[in-house]
């Protein structure tokens, strides 16, 4: 008997081809939309999102369903990401959508309903044991056992979305299929135009999906008191004005202004942000707002939590080249000490690698 998988379909080429693959493979597939948060004064974008994700149903003639997640969506993602910038931290909502609403809110329905698993248009793959799943198109497996599962990078490391479902744990892997982490993303458009999937030249979203053409500026403004300014150098001299300290992060370059003279026109870095007040510290040094170690919250093993100290390699920032660390702990803290000084930011997510494996994570503390 075939086993039955919800997939996601969010109205992409991503979702659309893993449901096509999926498919293809012998599995009952079941297209389902789920529909997120959407402030009022934003244009609305799931509608259109939604009738692609109907049409991509259609073309691959499998049922679809939608769930509306919007309030646990505003619930657990927007507030938790508002009172974060509130702080003067900078949260990362990709990871909370993955935990509270893909593979918490999304997987628990389709359970319910019946699925054996779920499965999403990210890149990345599921191991089992000695034995790694063949997600690559041409040959897929899944066996359950009591063996661990582990979580590995995307084969297309420009496209690698491991980063942001570090929170999954064994429960969540046993449940999960990544049909398109074994491709390139030009391999990805190639079987979309092959299908004739009607989302095959659609192109890719872009930021966070509930902000749409807004500027994360005027989205927070209509939440949080946003007052201008001043800048400061490391001296604490006013060389510049920025738009309100909570919009700022540990490293950023853009987005405020530095007097003409008071940097020879070289790029600045924030290096400190002062909530109460309403200030940011900037240097034309990028090393400046790098450290050498950084402590880890919420820590969460993919696995079985390993013997501390160890090294690895890590990554504080999606997209930046991983570094090697050793992941120790100070009393009952999780401290990671880099190598080589890196930009890492308070609220955002620090992932440990053992080469394309991923271990696991947290949140930089402070």
């Amino acid at each position: 008997m075939s086993k039955t998988v919800f997939v996601g379909l969010s109205g992409g080429v991503d979702s659309a081809v893993s449901a096509a693959l999926l498919k293809e493979k012998g599995f009952n597939v079941v297209g389902v939309f789920i529909k997120i948060w959407q402030p009022e004064f934003i244009e609305c974008t799931w509608a259109r999102d939604r009738l692609d994700a109907m049409r991509v149903a259609v073309a691959l003639d499998i049922p679809f369903r939608e769930i509306d997640l919007s309030s646990d969506y505003g619930r657990m993602v927007v507030e938790e990401m508002i009172a974060s910038y509130a702080s003067g931290i900078t949260p990362n909502p990709d990871v909370l959508c993955n935990r509270h609403i893909k593979f918490g809110s999304f997987m628990k329905y389709a359970l319910r309903e019946g699925a054996d698993y779920i499965a999403t248009g990210h890149y990345a793959r599921v191991a089992s044991g000695d034995r790694r799943l063949s997600q690559n198109g041409r040959r897929f497996t899944q066996k359950q056992s009591k063996t661990e599962f582990e979580l590995l990078r995307g084969r297309d490391k420009n496209k690698d979305q491991s980063y942001f479902l570090y929170t999954l744990g064994q429960r969540d892997l046993a449940r999960t299929i990544f049909p398109v982490g074994g491709l390139l993303k030009r391999h990805v458009r190639t079987l979309a135009q092959k299908w004739q999937l009607p989302v095959a030249q659609k192109s890719d979203s872009q930021g966070l999906c509930f902000v749409g053409d807004v500027s994360m500026k005027d989205f927070l403004s209509r939440y949080l008191k946003l007052e201008s300014g001043p800048v400061l150098d490391s001296a604490g001299t006013v060389i510049g004005s920025h738009d309100g300290a909570a919009l700022y992060t540990i490293g950023q370059r853009h987005g405020f202004t530095v007097e003409r003279g008071a940097g020879d026109g070289k790029p600045h870095y924030v290096v400190s942000v002062d909530i109460s007040a309403n200030t940011i510290r900037v240097s034309p040094r990028r090393e400046d707002a790098a450290r050498n170690e950084a402590p880890v919250d919420s820590m969460r093993w993919i696995g079985k939590a390993p013997e501390l100290p160890f090294k690895a390699t890590t990554q504080a920032r999606y997209r930046e080249e991983p570094c090697s660390a050793t992941i120790t702990k100070a009393g009952t803290e999780i401290k990671i000490i880099f190598d080589e000084p890196q930009i890492a930011a308070r609220g955002q997510s620090l992932v440990v690698y053992d080469g394309t494996r991923c271990l696991g994570g947290g949140v930089i503390a402070h």
